[in-house]
């Protein structure tokens, strides 16, 4: 009896290390992901899990649009698709 005690023990431990080391930072980022691409916004200037950069010109529910090159080539995105935003906070302001 008090090796199942000690077994059933000893998974609680393993699973809680495994919540806080693996899961928890995972949910973490995922929301971070989620709110930042929420925020998009006209002007902001982004890079695609790509690698593409450019300009947002238009933001509509699940889609931006944008623009990059000197030719102001417009693509469209699914939001989704946006890695990270590389507008500086001076320019935001």
């Amino acid at each position: 009896m008090t090796g199942n005690l000690g077994s059933i023990a000893y998974l609680v431990v393993l699973f809680g290390i495994f919540y806080f080391l693996l899961l928890r930072p995972q949910q973490k980022k995922n929301k971070q992901l989620k709110e930042m691409r929420a925020s998009l916004k006209v002007g902001d200037k982004i890079t695609t899990i790509g690698g593409l950069v450019g300009k947002i010109i238009k933001v509509t529910e699940d889609e931006i649009t944008l623009e990059t090159g000197a030719d102001k080539l417009r693509m469209t995105f699914k939001k989704w698709a946006i890695a990270t935003v590389d507008t500086p906070v001076e320019e935001i302001e």
